[in-house]
């Protein structure tokens, strides 16, 4: 009876200690095979943020719409990190490197501090809203910030003697065509309207022009554009119209004569979009700070852009909100020396 007795006690533990071995081994396997998951999210996200071109525009613009928030990635780093952690996996950890180095390559140069040398233009972009419920204090703050360009969007006939008299005094040269404008410290010559209206859209739509700038270092072309709006539904991102009139656009910037050039405007898509391409190629885009100035409540993405042919855009940040929907940005731009008019 005993022996029977240690028999069954001896089975038992036997009989347990493999069930407890058994269960360990299906953990660690359980394990493992999270921690390969973890690993290639990890080289997923590496290969996006560096070969983003490479996803494909042709099914719902996914290209785009991937573009048009791409820093955003950078916050799948975080987050794989703390699953690799719980996890324990080594392999994740270690795969985890190639995205957070993706990452700041791609914009850890924006996180740096701005050159604090002399520069030659200060200007000032925003897109100030038709809706805004206080032009004159919308005016008021874009000129504290001392710009010597002011360049507005959605300028309304019914706001405009607002923003003309709360700028007169310091901008005494100011032009506008259809719903952008341009206020100058410095005279303004050859301006004309800039026709970048996509097919799609009918008459009366004019949100481009072009003012020769008569600056202390000589002339600069200053192109003021508003490009159509984009939207995101059930057939993926719609950004056509914008496409289109960014080529327009482009075309305009490719035939300048003059050497020197500076974009301002709401372009509605980031310098990373490729949709944006026809001017990203040819013009500088700033060399510091993110900027995210859209939507103004809780900022995701840089869609007010300043840009430039020939000179450095050191500089961009926010200004405090406004009545707008988007925050007003200002840049600072030195010239190349090998420029001239």
């Amino acid at each position: 009876m005993a022996g029977q007795t240690g028999s069954g006690v001896a089975g038992a533990a036997g009989s347990g200690v493999a069930g407890n071995v058994h269960h360990l081994a299906r953990w660690r396997a359980a394990g493992g095979a999270r921690g390969r998951v973890l690993a290639s999210l990890a080289l997923l996200t590496a290969a996006v943020l560096t070969f983003h071109c490479a996803v494909p525009n042709a099914v719902g613009r996914l290209g785009s719409l991937v573009e048009a928030f791409l820093p955003w990635l950078g916050l799948v780093v975080p987050l794989l990190l703390v699953a690799a952690l719980v996890r324990r996996s080594a392999v994740a950890l270690v795969a985890l490197l190639l995205p957070a180095l993706a990452w700041l390559g791609q914009f850890g140069v924006l996180l740096l501090p701005a050159e604090r040398g002399a520069h030659h233009l200060t200007v000032v972009q925003h897109n100030i809203s038709d809706e805004n419920p206080d032009p004159a204090g919308t005016a008021a703050a874009l000129a504290a910030a001392a710009p010597e360009l002011v360049a507005l969007e959605e300028v309304t006939p019914s706001a405009l003697p607002a923003y003309a008299a709360a700028l007169e005094s310091r901008y005494p040269h100011h032009a506008v065509e259809g719903t952008v404008g341009l206020w100058s410290t410095y005279p303004l010559t050859d301006v004309r309207r800039l026709d970048i209206k996509p097919a799609g859209i009918g008459e009366g739509w004019s949100r481009g022009l072009r003012a020769g700038v008569s600056t202390p270092e000589g002339e600069i072309a200053v192109y003021v554009a508003h490009l159509p709006s984009v939207r995101i539904g059930p057939s993926g991102f719609a950004s056509q119209l914008r496409d289109e009139s960014a080529r327009l656009l482009g075309a305009a910037v490719a035939a300048e004569p003059v050497d020197r050039v500076v974009l301002l405007g709401d372009l509605n898509g980031t310098v990373d979009d490729r949709g944006l391409a026809p001017l990203t190629s040819r013009l500088a885009a700033p060399r510091r700070g993110f900027a995210l100035s859209w939507p103004a409540s809780f900022p995701v993405s840089r869609i007010d852009q300043v840009l430039a042919r020939s000179a450095t855009v050191a500089e961009i940040r926010t200004l405090p909100a406004t009545g707008s929907d988007h925050l007003p940005v200002v840049a600072r731009i030195t010239w190349d020396p090998a420029a001239g008019s």
